[in-house]
């Protein structure tokens, strides 16, 4: 059986960030795991998943498949399927604390506190904004204004009226309970959050009237930021703690800022160069000319060469968008379009005449 490219099985593109392959493989993993989806095909999906995260989310195994393709992960084992652990529990272990809780028992996989932290983690956010052409260009300074939960000022993100805390009954502070679940190793003792503290341990007294307990109120935020020179299109942009505030003195989530960058009417941008269309008369075209071309630098003087063809494509060195990565500008490239005249005047038709006498 044909495998299908990497990128592809995770939905992402070669440029994708290692939060990206990882978010992706995290959503798909839990949509095919085995012990949720029942349905035919689902283990091949997940197992499918399961290779394509273990070559990406390595640096020098990404790297090998994106200049030799398959062939390049051979070094690595890259025969993928539930075998590709290669000593890295780490995606597997998230996936799992995510799917059974966040400890097995006998198993010791990782920290517990630690993951009480992770569980109360506040969630992403997700947001558009769309920004002039020329904005993408030359970069630009935005404000955003977002609603967000963070932390409540009533009780300082306690969630106590008063401030003050008690042992939770469910846990007896410990702020887990054990719970025995069948899984596809088969039945096992799974070590999951308390249901009433959220594995804080401890509870409000008295919970705050203002967030109900939750130590977080949803309201609005202002975030000023700096859009970089040649962004290009569709590039998400992330900000740490910018996202939703955890219960309970869980971390904040992260903010992912998706650019739309708006087309322009006559130049379009493809990377860093810029490409654009002009129209000449045919007499410009055998005698050469100059020309005026908008460029986003401005409007420059081109010229054109006797004897150009319609379709020519004529460049114009470091006028196009500043490097998005690395110094420098890209081209602009200009296609030349010879227009034929449909109508001509009597004087015209006779001096075409005479041209077509002499050649």
């Amino acid at each position: 059986m044909n495998k299908r490219d990497y990128y592809e099985v995770l939905g992402l593109s070669k440029s994708s960030s290692k939060e990206e392959i990882k978010k992706a493989y995290r959503k798909l993993a839990k949509e095919y795991h085995p012990d949720r989806n029942k349905s035919e095909g689902a283990e091949t999906k997940f197992k499918e998943v399961q290779e394509a995260y273990d070559i990406l989310s390595d640096e020098q195994k990404r790297s090998a498949y994106d200049q030799y393709g398959f062939a390049g992960t051979q070094a690595y084992g890259g025969n993928g399927g539930m075998g590709g652990f290669s000593g890295d529990m780490g995606g597997f272990e998230d996936l799992l604390g995510g799917l059974l809780g966040n400890g097995f028992g006998g198993f010791g996989f990782g920290n517990n506190t630690n993951r009480r932290e992770s569980d109360n983690r506040g969630q992403d956010i997700e947001l558009n904004i769309q920004i002039d052409f020329f904005e993408a260009v030359f970069g630009v300074e935005k404000k955003i204004e977002y609603k967000r939960d963070m932390e409540c000022n009533a009780c300082k993100g306690t969630g106590s009226k008063n401030g003050k805390l008690k042992t939770c009954p469910t846990c007896s502070g410990r702020g887990q309970v054990t719970q025995v679940q069948n899984t596809f190793f088969g039945r096992m003792q799974v070590v999951t959050n308390c249901p009433t503290c959220n594995g804080r341990g401890q509870i409000a007294e008295s919970e705050c009237e203002k967030c109900g307990g939750d130590g977080v109120l949803n309201q609005k935020d202002i975030l000023n930021i700096k859009i970089p020179a040649g962004i290009p299109d569709g590039v998400t942009l992330r900000f740490t703690n910018k996202g939703n505030k955890g219960v309970r003195g869980g971390q904040t989530g992260d903010l992912y800022l998706t650019i739309e960058v708006k087309p322009h009417k006559e130049l379009e941008r493809r990377g860093d160069d810029i490409y654009s269309d002009i129209h000449i008369k045919a007499f410009d075209a055998v005698l050469g000319s100059e020309v005026e071309v908008l460029t986003v630098h401005g409007k420059v003087i081109m010229k054109i060469p006797s004897g150009v063809q319609s379709g020519k494509i004529l460049r114009l060195k470091s006028k196009g968008s500043p490097k998005f990565r690395g110094g420098g500008m890209g081209d602009h490239y200009v296609k030349i379009i010879v227009d034929i005249p449909e109508k001509l005047s009597k004087i015209e038709k006779e001096a075409w005449e005479n041209v077509r006498k002499v050649s």
